[in-house]
């Protein structure tokens, strides 16, 4: 039986690239180094940036970025119809946040401002859509030197071109840390007992938020209406995947990983546990799908306050669940947090409407918009 099969607790070091800068450094292999009893985040002082989460959250930056927010509560993106409006689109399906539509040999996939949680959706969000969209594209290009990608255009803010493949039925979760409140978090199933988990195993001793002393990828396969964790033996033995694509696949998922963290704590963040989707080109090349280390795949905590809180028994201080009680409030927050941690990984300035109230800033509609973009960008690859 095949190494990748029988542990995932030793992911391999992956070369790795300036995230400023698509060419790969020079420098050794650099990889996270494992935790002692009680997990530390280990990194050399010059490259951390020390963030709290009180200046992130109330920085000068927020005040402007709220108003802008606030203009555009009413002209979320919640619905599209393309099909109606782009005549090289054959057919949509709607998920829980992205529209995708079948244009022949592409997909063209719509990042909406929807809202889920547990497969509900709750609200819309001000350019939450532009922000996932945006923050795929940015992780997307700079880990091509990992994983080749799907992607073939990005047209609209929106909207991103995407080759069709043949998708693997398998969700490749990756955890550095015990954490989570659901039936199949890593936290959840290790209180109750369980020691090995998805082929993992788990020592004793585990307290939660604790640095695990290796990542794991805890795959997932979909049911109707929940995840089911799997184990590698399970997937290749039930045909979900081959052998050689598990092993590919896995290997990939847990570099990626690697190198998120590797990005993130540069600038002030910890990557705690994301999922990638994989699929098989027409070429059979795998390419990397979906999104990457977004907000709605991902987990983040502060970095700088880790240690501290983790010692004294404290949950880690996270930029995207601490929210006020009030459903507006609620919104116009949550909507600065996506684009707080899009500008705080990419280190750039989120585009934001030409001015605070967008209904008077006599911008073409948004669906009018994305659909003209999109047929332009068909009209292109044909």
């Amino acid at each position: 039986m095949s190494q990748c099969l029988r542990t995932t607790l030793n992911p391999p070091k992956t070369l790795l690239r300036n995230p400023t800068n698509s060419s790969p450094v020079s420098s050794p292999l650099i990889h996270l180094p494992k935790s002692k009893k009680h997990s530390r985040i280990s990194m050399s002082q010059q490259n951390q940036q020390e963030l709290s989460l009180d200046s992130l959250i109330n920085s000068t930056r927020k005040e402007e970025v709220l108003g802008a927010i606030k203009g555009s509560l009413s002209y979320c993106l919640t619905e599209t119809s393309l099909n109606k409006t782009v005549p090289a689109l054959k057919s949509k399906v709607r998920g829980k946040v992205r529209d995708i539509y079948d244009a022949g040999d592409y997909l063209v996939l719509v990042t909406t401002d929807r809202q889920s949680a547990f497969d509900k959706i709750l609200a819309s969000i001000p350019f939450k859509g532009q922000v996932l969209n945006e923050t795929s594209l940015w992780w997307f290009d700079r880990t091509r030197h990992i994983a080749q990608n799907a992607i073939v255009s990005a047209p609209d803010k929106n909207v991103t071109i995407a080759k069709k493949c043949s998708v693997f039925p398998v969700e490749f979760v990756v955890r550095g840390y015990v954490t989570g409140s659901t039936d199949t978090s890593l936290w959840t199933v290790y209180k109750n007992g369980v020691r090995n988990y998805c082929g993992n195993a788990l020592p004793d001793g585990l307290v939660k938020s604790q640095k695990l002393p290796s990542n794991i990828l805890t795959p997932t396969t979909k049911a109707d209406d929940h995840d089911v964790p799997i184990t590698p033996e399970e997937i290749v033995k039930s045909g979900l995947m081959t052998e050689a694509d598990y092993c590919e696949v896995s290997s990939k998922a847990l570099s990626l990983f690697e190198y998120g963290q590797r990005v993130a704590l540069e600038h002030g963040l910890i990557l705690v546990d994301t999922k990638y989707e994989f699929g098989k080109g027409c070429d059979g090349s795998v390419l990397l799908i979906d999104e990457v280390h977004t907000p709605d795949s991902s987990r983040y905590w502060i970095a700088h306050s880790y240690e501290e809180r983790f010692q004294k028994g404290l949950e880690p201080e996270n930029v995207d669940k601490v929210l006020p009680d009030a459903p507006a409030d609620l919104v116009c927050e949550l909507a600065w947090r996506y684009i707080l941690l899009y500008e705080t990984i990419t280190k750039s300035q989120f585009e934001l409407p030409l001015t605070e109230n967008f209904a008077s800033s006599m911008q073409e509609p948004i669906h009018d918009r994305i659909s003209r973009n999109v047929e332009l960008a068909l009209s292109s690859l044909r």
